[in-house]
């Protein structure tokens, strides 16, 4: 949209410049371009990509400004090493793909059939093993990138690293990870595996309060409750049931006794309790205090 004319300074893409000419689809000079009309635009400092955008700027100043501020932006991307997959980090990885990807290479034929078989044998539901690449020798540029395409963890067995590919993993962000004894191996890949898991979460219920009264306060409404069993912990989790059915789920905000701030109230005692910003309690809600505790989960 706009009209485009000669002298007019320009961005496009990372690159700005200052229209020197312009060429009709005949090849002949024009002055100015309106909507629509294709002309062959001379006066750019750098070769744009197919698609850039070319808008018309206020003054060649501006427009070299930012053509400054996009190509340090493009260099910095290009120098940021991307974040690669590594045995520790899929050891604390919680959610994500549930497939472990490896570049095996091995020093002998006998070892490398070895471990290929041992490997296939992990058995589990939940996590796949693939095995990306293997074979016999030490540890390649190409092993690293390809590695790098696949978001791969390359482990060598009896091998040495070429120098080629030390640099490589740097650049590429790749972990190499070096055995030499075959039972290490196969832990550190079960471990791995069972770390791509999300650990198991399991509820106790840890007591019982009933609403015997609601305050409206200052601070919010707050239900006047009796521990019936078990115990109310401050630091636990609550829902409020009604007729036995769900109706708030959340933190415990205030647990109180008397004035005072307590951790906890055990059955048998009364206390103030404010579920969040929950405020529709009614007499006779049951406030249920329960823990989760993470599990990991096996292969």
């Amino acid at each position: 949209m706009g009209t485009l004319r000669t002298g007019d300074p320009f961005i496009c893409g990372e690159y700005s410049g200052k229209v020197k000419s312009l060429l009709d689809d005949r090849g002949k000079p024009v002055k100015e371009a309106v909507p629509s009309m294709p002309v062959k635009v001379l006066g750019f400092t750098g070769l744009p990509n197919a698609g850039d955008e070319l808008l018309v700027m206020d003054s060649e100043r501006s427009a070299k400004t930012l053509s400054e501020e996009r190509l340090l932006a493009k260099r910095t991307d290009k120098l940021t090493v991307p974040k690669r997959a590594t045995l520790e980090s899929l050891l604390e990885a919680a959610g994500g793909k549930k497939v472990l990807r490896i570049v095996l290479k091995c020093d002998a034929q006998g070892s490398l059939e070895a471990l290929v078989g041992a490997l296939k044998q992990i058995e589990s539901k939940k996590i796949d093993l693939e095995l990306i690449h293997s074979a016999v020798g030490p540890i390649s540029e190409s092993d690293i990138l390809l590695a790098s395409a696949s978001n791969a963890v390359v482990v060598g067995f009896n091998v040495k690293v070429e120098n080629m590919a030390v640099s490589a993993a740097k650049s590429e962000g790749v972990q190499v990870k070096l055995y030499s004894i075959i039972y290490e191996l196969l832990d550190q890949i079960k471990e791995a595996m069972a770390g791509l898991l999300e650990p198991e979460h399991r509820e106790t219920i840890i007591g019982h309060a009933e609403v015997k009264q609601v305050f409206d306060l200052s601070k919010g409404i707050v239900a006047g409750c009796l521990v019936t069993n078990g115990r109310i912990a401050r630091s636990a989790r609550a829902r409020v049931l009604r007729k036995r059915q769900p109706v708030y789920d959340g933190g415990i905000s205030t647990l109180r006794r008397f004035q005072d701030d307590v951790k906890e109230v055990r059955s048998g005692l009364e206390c103030g309790i404010r579920l969040g910003d929950f405020s529709e309690y009614q007499v006779g809600d049951v406030i249920e205090c329960y823990q989760l505790e993470a599990f990991a989960q096996k292969l």
